[in-house]
């Protein structure tokens, strides 16, 4: 049995297990055919059926399930992907994690946690606050930790902390048939056999559902200071990122936005005494003396490189407002240009190579005549664009897909990758071979049809198909 057929008479073996929390509410279903990334107009197709677990044993029986009657699965977790990893197949089920929400241990001696997949970066840290400890890997949005591991998300303080794949040290996750598999444990480093940890982070949903996450967490700073600067060019900015790395200063979080969106979180978050310039963010951590003195060395290199209106907080309240402003960069843009519609790009190149691959994607956007506001991890190399698409515009779409293309491609020829953090899912696929070797290939195929040989988690996503 294939398709609707097949979705149906799973959805009568799952009904007596999950009650009400199967649904085929056409409402729900289309809330669950599309993440937070530009969707195309001809992609109208609906999951069959949005199922809500609340157990690693619902998934493990939803998946025992599909996998009897080849039903296609596809897991959902907030929702905010950006690069088409919830895209639906013909009958399929969206298996929703969002109930999953608890914080199942917290050991502060040991610096760990372990949530189930639904949780948010932001409620663990709002549980953690008494206990002057949080979790470092801050994508921003409402991401939820499956969703986090599944993409290998990172965020801004990836430069100092790592992605999620440093940040993770066991998972619970549930094979294509049902099994339930454990990775990892809570110790920091293990050398017995092969990493199927970091064999799940990354592999968005294509390889198992993961439901709980063994975490590592962090001491809170004893001090923090953010720093806000502008600068006349893009270039100068940039150039000031590469010298604040190539210098070794400990800045935890260094974030620039181009002009263009600036402008547009300037008037998203009503920012005050800002003009619209290319500015960079800054945070560093650690004693109270060894701020001040990142501090006066930041200043002399910002003003070395041109910077201006070097803006100091040490403040808990003024620091939260520039950084929610940073974290509301994709708002902004959407805001913008209400009505519009936006297509990510999320390249990322070695540190000296990131001036050339900026200042050229930003020659490419003014050549193509779009508007793209540009926002940068730039401590790391990674970048954004966010090509804003008028309606009803199909000339615009095209030529918003050549310009993204465009900028990846610059990446690549760079020494770069098609992405940093968003994933691939279906928006990225094409990149995969111009990256990847055939044999790298050839082994993520083995390894996708080992675990799950009748694919039905998340099919279509991250790997090509081979082709004669």
């Amino acid at each position: 049995m294939t398709g609707t057929f097949a979705a149906d008479h799973a959805a009568r073996r799952l009904a007596p297990l999950f009650g009400d929390r199967l649904t085929a509410n056409e409402t729900v279903r289309d809330h669950h055919a599309h993440g937070e990334g530009w969707r195309h107009p001809d992609q109208t197709l609906l999951p069959a059926y949005v199922l809500f677990a609340r157990t690693t044993q619902d998934v493990s029986d939803a998946l025992r399930i599909c996998h009897e009657e080849n039903v296609p699965i596809i897991p959902f977790g907030g929702g905010t992907s950006l690069e088409g990893q919830l895209t639906p197949v013909p009958g399929c089920i969206s298996l929703d994690l969002a109930l999953m929400t608890e914080i199942l241990d917290v050991s502060p001696e040991n610096l760990t946690c372990r949530v189930q997949a639904g949780v948010t970066g932001q409620e663990l840290n709002l549980h953690l606050r008494t206990l002057g400890l949080f979790f470092a890997v801050d994508p921003g949005g409402e991401a939820t930790f499956g969703g986090m591991c599944a993409t290998r998300a990172s965020g801004t303080g990836a430069m100092r902390y790592g992605t999620m794949r440093a940040n993770v040290l066991g998972l619970t996750a549930v094979l294509a048939d049902g099994r339930i598999l454990h990775t990892g444990g809570a110790v920091r480093k293990a050398a017995t056999g092969y990493d199927l940890t970091s064999l799940l982070i990354g592999s968005e949903g294509t390889l198992a559902v993961i439901t709980e996450i063994q975490a590592q967490l962090h001491p809170i700073p004893e001090a923090i200071g953010a720093a806000v600067c502008q600068f006349p060019t893009l270039a100068s900015a940039v150039e000031t990122a590469v010298l604040v790395i190539q210098c070794g200063l400990t800045v935890g979080r260094m974030e620039l936005l181009d002009d263009v969106q600036m402008d547009a979180c300037i008037h998203y978050s009503h920012l005050t005494g800002y003009e619209a310039l290319p500015t960079m963010f800054f945070e560093l951590t650690g004693s109270p003396g060894s701020v001040a003195e990142q501090e006066a060395i930041l200043r002399d290199l910002v003003e070395s490189q041109g910077g201006q209106s070097f803006r100091w907080a040490t403040a808990t309240e003024e620091r939260n407002t520039l950084w929610k402003a940073r974290h509301d960069a994709f708002w902004a843009c959407m805001a913008y240009r209400p009505g519009y519609k936006g297509i990510t790009t999320d390249a990322i190149v070695p540190i000296a190579a990131l001036t050339e691959l900026m200042t050229g994607a930003r020659a490419d956007i003014d050549a193509s005549g779009l508007l793209a506001p540009i926002v940068g991890h730039v401590g790391d190399g990674n970048f954004h664009t966010v090509t804003l698409i008028p309606p009803n515009d199909p000339e615009a779409e095209k030529r918003a897909l050549e310009l993204d293309h465009k900028i990846i491609r610059r990446a690549l020829s760079l020494g770069g990758s098609a992405s940093g953090e968003h994933g691939i899912g279906l928006a990225k696929q094409i990149f995969m071979t111009e990256e990847h070797e055939p044999t790298a290939l050839s082994v993520m195929r083995a390894i996708k049809t080992a675990l799950d040989p009748k694919n039905i988690l998340n099919p279509g996503k991250l790997v090509p198909e081979d082709t004669p």
